[in-house]
């Protein structure tokens, strides 16, 4: 539970970066935006852990920046910008079902009963949450959400699939610094010169960078190491809930009884896909052995 969380981290620093992009950051740069969030952050967390990539993970740092960073951070910045911040954070609780999805084809990591289960009734939830037909729901940003989605659960599944052995830390401020590599000279491209920060929006990217990327990516990605994916997947149903609940407190947007009952979904299909004793000891002995098969294999 102590690592159940230490996870939960990641979606609520998240469901919280919706509304800090949404109000405070330039609505027309989502390249400089995404590319302002990875950069600093994967500096920052290579100055920490001082390690650099050494044989495959040079390629492997590329293309999981490519998924995880550089596409994630554009779509995910989008949809900020073209949905409410509940709906926004919202559409994104689909993410349990494809990362279930990712884990069995990519790990052959069947999904546990109590996590299927768990996800439809989250799912219901965010269903209830986001058809209420109160908020302006735009059809360019539920897609901008759902690729993000469908990008990053790959992403993140890859991630523990490779991540055997490497230092959480360093494995994620390569992806940031491979992915902001990427995305900075494309901003400069298509975008023009970066954007002006007022105040507020210079400490707003300040909590982009280090709280909602660094902390939030190296939590999870510790997480999907020692965790199932199923288990990881729900945790993030916490995501749309801070997403909504901000929306109602800061933003000013209305919260119904219909939303109301969604939340109280979301959070039961949380509880019920929590790990089990059992997944638990399987769990640990996995990550236990994880290093050990790294070391045998080089």
């Amino acid at each position: 539970m102590r690592r159940v969380a230490l996870t939960a981290i990641a979606p609520v620093a998240w469901g919280a970066n919706y509304f800090v992009t949404r109000e405070f950051l330039p609505a027309d740069r989502p390249l400089y935006g995404a590319a302002l969030r990875a950069l600093p952050a994967g500096l920052v967390m290579l100055a920490l852990c001082r390690r650099l990539p050494r044989g495959t993970w040079w390629w492997r740092s590329a293309v999981l920046g490519l998924l995880n960073v550089s596409v994630f951070f554009v779509l995910v910045y989008a949809a900020s910008q073209l949905l409410p911040t509940s709906v926004a954070s919202t559409v994104m609780a689909v993410s349990p079902l494809t990362m279930m999805l990712a884990a069995w084809l990519l790990m052959a990591e069947r999904p546990r009963a109590a996590h299927v289960v768990g996800a439809g009734i989250g799912l219901a939830g965010v269903c209830l949450m986001l058809l209420t037909g109160a908020a302006d729901v735009g059809l360019p940003g539920v897609l901008a959400s759902a690729a993000a989605v469908l990008v990053s659960s790959f992403g993140h599944i890859l991630t523990r699939r490779w991540g055997a052995g490497i230092d959480v830390s360093a494995s994620t401020a390569w992806q940031l610094i491979a992915g902001g590599l990427v995305l900075l000279p494309a901003a400069v491209a298509v975008e023009g010169s970066p954007p002006r920060l007022t105040a507020a929006g210079f400490l707003a990217f300040c909590y982009v960078a280090l709280v909602a990327t660094a902390l939030a990516f190296t939590v999870w990605f510790a997480g999907l190491r020692h965790l199932p994916a199923g288990t990881v997947g729900l945790i993030g149903l916490l995501n749309p809930v801070t997403g909504v609940l901000l929306g109602v407190a800061v933003a000013g947007e209305s919260l119904t009884l219909q939303q109301l009952c969604g939340l109280v979904l979301v959070l039961a299909g949380v509880v019920l896909g929590r790990p089990t004793s059992a997944a638990r000891s399987t769990s640990g002995r996995t990550a236990a052995d994880a290093p050990k098969k790294a070391r045998i294999v080089q």
